[in-house]
């Protein structure tokens, strides 16, 4: 036991001086770095050539790596400007860094490709299809002569060309174009003028010229002055008018909207062509439908390369009658109707489209539009119900339609003034009526006692009695003569002057 306690007795004294030693130990080498360190920054600090070195690579080091960080922001900003994509574009046909990278194929045939006729694939009226023609050409032309370019407004109802026209145009004047959204602009908020700058930055580096799209343009190009938008997207606004207030020789402004009363008037004034793409009539409807029949059926049918088969009957006339069918309806939703066959024949047991597949489809599709329509119209119908005017002497139905009934202009003085004046000038005599307030006695009764008459009582129709006044051109005047009920005498005189005789009670004319 004395010896177990010896034992650890001997092994604390052991650690208590190991711990004793390794505290010495550092407090000499913290001493020994101190003198060295104190004494090398005595030697710096005496040494003003050193001290001057030092603060000059300092400096230079400081000044590089601030040099460093601008020149790659301004680098990243030149890239992005001339390479990049600017976050409101949703699709451009100019080259991008990225797009070189995913599609090198797609980027070499565009740069190959030739210019294109801006209406092939498209089908519009002959007068739209003139006009649309004129000015695809003179856009063609501005480009060849580095002309200002003239910014369009087309409108019309959806799906009827107006953007598969926009990048046809550019293609065929031998241009970049780039699509943007009106939509896309309200969510950025605060940073949705620095946004806006940057498009209009990078379109003015195109070489080839930039036609900018501006799809659904009446969602952030609204009035300023009745509309309620928020101070962001007013700051907007005035940002796109700064940049669009001169035409430019750099880029084309192209608007697409389905209400353009909406626009600002500002928007309005920088409009120099506006295109009405209504619907297809009959004929473009019969166009329509042959050019998606061939796209959707006839080609996959023919490809042999498709699970696809077409039935036998007549093709033209088929399409003759869905086009009479189709009234109403868009291009969009008759392309669509050509998806739908190709559908129909994919989900078929033996993939062979037949007529009635196709007929099925057709009554599907002018079912939804009808419906589509209906909700339209009753809405428009709810909207217009709110600010309708029904006046009393207005059509009964008037309220059910939904338009507001144009109030009468109050008529202006002049309009007054002017036939009275006109009279006063002829020499011909002239006649002014005037009520005069005369006692009207009452009948006598049969017994020629006068009849009490009740106060407040109203005479009967043709009791009333007008005077006239008649002005003769040689200047007399005659007064007091009832024209209804005053007789000419024999001598070509009157009867008596301001009263006249009811008729009494037994019929005895007077």
């Amino acid at each position: 036991m004395l010896r177990h306690t010896l034992c650890i007795t001997l092994q604390t004294i052991m650690i208590d001086t190991i711990g004793d030693l390794t505290v010495s130990v550092y407090l000499c080498v913290f001493r020994t770095a101190g003198a060295v360190f104190g004494e090398g920054f005595r030697a710096f600090v005496s040494d003003w050539d050193k001290v001057t070195a030092t603060v000059a690579g300092l400096t230079l080091l400081a000044v590089g790596v601030y040099s460093a960080r601008n020149a790659t922001a301004v680098a990243g900003r030149y890239i992005e400007a001339r390479l990049g994509k600017p976050s409101l574009v949703r699709e451009t046909s100019r080259i991008t860094v990225a797009e070189a990278i995913k599609h090198p194929i797609k980027m070499s045939k565009r740069l190959t490709s030739k210019p294109q006729d801006a209406l092939e694939g498209v089908v519009l009226s002959p007068n739209l299809e003139e006009r649309v023609r004129d000015i695809a050409i003179a856009t063609r032309n501005t480009r060849q002569n580095k002309g200002l370019y003239r910014n369009i407004l087309m409108y019309g109802p959806p799906g009827t060309g107006k953007t598969l026209f926009a990048k046809k145009l550019a293609v065929h004047s031998g241009m970049d174009y780039a699509i943007m959204t009106g939509g896309d602009v309200a969510p950025m908020g605060r940073e949705g003028v620095t946004a806006m700058h940057k498009v209009f930055d990078w379109a003015n580096t195109s070489r080839r010229g930039l036609l900018l799209f501006v799809d659904e343009a009446d969602a952030f190009l609204r009035k300023r002055s009745t509309e309620k938008i928020s101070e962001e997207l007013r700051a907007t606004l005035n940002a796109f008018l700064y940049r669009t207030g001169e035409q430019s020789n750099k880029f084309m402004m192209v608007l697409a909207s389905n209400q353009p009363e909406q626009f600002d008037w500002a928007i309005n004034d920088r409009i120099d062509e506006i295109v009405n793409f209504a619907l297809p009539g009959p004929d473009e409807r019969e166009r329509l439908v042959r050019l998606y029949f061939d796209r959707y059926v006839l080609e996959p049918a023919t490809g042999g390369r498709q699970r696809m088969k077409l039935a036998q009957f007549d093709y033209g006339k088929k399409c003759s009658d869905i086009a009479k069918r189709a009234e109403g309806m868009s291009g969009r939703e008759i392309s669509k109707l050509g998806v739908a066959w190709q559908a129909a024949a994919y989900s078929s047991e033996d993939g062979v489209l037949t007529e009635a597949m196709i007929d099925a489809r057709v009554d599907e599709a002018m079912r939804q539009h009808l419906q589509k329509m209906d909700w339209l119209h009753g809405h428009t119908k709810e909207a217009g119900a709110k600010s309708t005017i029904s006046p009393s002497a207005g059509p009964a139905d008037s309220s059910k339609i939904g338009f507001t009934l144009p109030l009468g202009e109050p008529p202006q003085a002049q309009d007054v003034l002017t036939p009275a004046l006109e009279m006063d000038n002829k020499p011909e005599a002239h006649v002014i009526q005037e009520e005069l307030k005369l006692e009207v006695p009452d009948p006598p009764s049969s017994d020629g006692a006068e009849l009490p008459v009740e106060e407040g009582t109203v005479p009967a129709k043709g009791e009333g009695v007008k005077a006239e006044t008649v002005v003769t051109p040689q200047g007399e005047v005659a007064e007091g003569v009832s024209q209804t009920d005053a007789a000419p005498s024999s001598e070509g005189g009157t009867g008596k002057e301001g009263k006249t005789k009811a008729p009494p009670k037994d019929g005895t004319p007077v």
